[in-house]
């Protein structure tokens, strides 16, 4: 876990626009100082919040007990504080925007399913805005690309120290330069919306809640075949355990145009089942595997002090029942190819105002402000059966 993070006090579519005409399949290959692997999910928020919200429903004989377990489990960054009062107002009617990401800390379990050397810092290989609309009813999910040259702002991070501002940075650089509230401040400066709440889950926490939902299952319109991933599968419906669910959100060069946003689109794909897996598990039924899941999903994330309790996490699980994945848009932020390096990728500015116009007014998101944009030719490659 991420060393500013400390136990808490309780607990679309997409638009086809190819890229580079000289990228062939694979051949998408950074530097090896940031090709560390890479990329995470998102609805380990969902995870942990029902799950939380089951065990206090259960009650009964033990309750007690478990809801202090549980609340020691989580671990929790103080955003607010450590950003002040210099952020963008709160959207419009009562909706919320969630800045989740996966991070591919080298540190304890993740050392071996993450592979590489630990070196004491963490990116963050996958970002996503979740927006739940007034309600909950709904929820918007934008994709953040990792390799995007974004403005990243001042940070301080936990220790105090003080980052300057950097220009044509790529997105994933601000965690492992200022860690969480770094990462928060830097969508916040490029998107103008802000985020009310942060979630952080890693290589091993990942896979410890995908095998304690016993996998998920997807289909794969195509096999699936990349060894820096160690994932191999055959075209076909499949029950992915942890590792196999790790290495496809992880895949790059085995689909697609080997590149980082072919792998948002499986990584889209996946979230989408793993919501209807989610929305169907019926953990209620079953007490001990209600407290497996609880107490998995709870050691497995970081959030804002403002989640870090079983109480909170339950109350805001209460505005998440509706949401399966119908009612899921999920889109990347719209982006082009970087002229100067086929490996990066640059923010459409208009179009991304578009899309952030409709987060801060909880408005949908405009079907015009995908159009044209970049995309990884990885869809429809993974669906839920």
């Amino acid at each position: 876990m991420p060393a500013e993070s400390t136990p808490g006090a309780g607990i679309a579519h997409q638009a086809t626009t190819t890229g580079p005409r000289h990228r062939g399949r694979g051949r998408r290959r950074k530097p090896r100082s940031s090709r560390k692997p890479r990329s995470r999910r998102h609805t380990a928020l969902l995870v942990t919040a029902w799950t939380a919200a089951g065990v206090l429903v259960l009650g009964g004989t033990g309750a007690g007990y478990l809801y202090f377990k549980l609340n020691g489990n989580i671990r929790s960054v103080d955003i607010n504080h450590m950003l002040g009062t210099h952020r963008p107002g709160k959207s419009a009617g009562g909706s919320e925007n969630i800045l989740v990401l996966g991070s591919d800390s080298r540190s304890g379990g993740n050392r071996k399913l993450g592979g590489g050397t630990d070196d004491g810092t963490a990116r963050s290989d996958t970002a996503m805005i979740v927006h739940l609309r007034k309600g909950h009813k709904q929820a918007d999910v934008v994709s953040l690309p990792r390799d995007t040259l974004v403005d990243r702002p001042e940070c301080t991070d936990a220790q105090g120290t003080v980052h300057p501002a950097a220009s044509s940075a790529m997105f994933n650089s601000a965690y492992s330069t200022g860690g969480a509230a770094c990462a928060v401040k830097t969508v916040e400066s490029l998107t103008g919306v802000r985020m009310d709440h942060y979630v952080e889950v890693d290589f091993s926490g990942f896979k410890r809640l995908i095998d304690g939902l016993d996998g998920v299952r997807v289909t794969t319109t195509e096999d699936i075949r990349d060894p820096e991933s160690h994932l191999d599968l055959k075209a076909g419906t499949h029950t992915l355990d942890g590792t196999q669910a790790l290495g496809l959100v992880r895949t790059r060069h085995g689909v697609g145009d080997g590149s980082d946003l072919g792998r948002i689109q499986l990584q889209q794909a996946f979230v989408k089942a793993l919501a209807d897996r989610v929305g169907h598990i019926g953990v209620l039924t079953n007490p001990a595997k209600l407290f497996g899941l609880a107490d998995t999903a709870t050691k497995a994330v970081t959030t804002d002090s403002d989640l870090a309790s079983v109480k909170k996490l339950a109350s805001f699980a209460n505005g998440l029942k509706g949401i399966s994945a119908s009612h899921l848009n999920m889109v990347t932020m719209p982006v082009r190819y970087d002229p100067a390096d086929p490996n990066r990728v640059l923010p459409q500015q208009d179009k991304d105002q578009q899309v952030w116009d409709a987060l801060k007014n909880d408005r949908p998101i405009p079907a015009s402000a995908t159009e044209g944009a970049a995309v990884g030719r990885a869809d429809g490659v993974v669906t839920s059966p």
